[in-house]
């Protein structure tokens, strides 16, 4: 499975959102980096995980998805 790049304006408000939005991430298979940046509320991860898996686990945290899309 060839590996991919995807950007997600997720809201955020502080670092107990970003900090969920971490602890999903780093023990999701298929994710082999990421970036979450509070100040410009969005998500950058690369991996082998199918778009539609990782929203669903960035949603599950509870934060709003603002919009999101597959970069590389």
């Amino acid at each position: 499975m060839s590996e991919h790049t995807y950007k997600f304006n997720v809201k955020m408000t502080c670092t107990g959102c970003s900090g969920a939005i971490d602890r999903v991430l780093k023990k999701t298979e298929g994710v082999n980096e990421y970036d979450i940046s509070l100040e410009k509320q969005e998500v950058l991860v690369k991996g082998t995980i199918p778009y539609d898996d990782l929203h669903a686990k960035i949603a599950k945290t509870g934060k709003q998805i603002l919009s999101g899309e597959t970069v590389a």
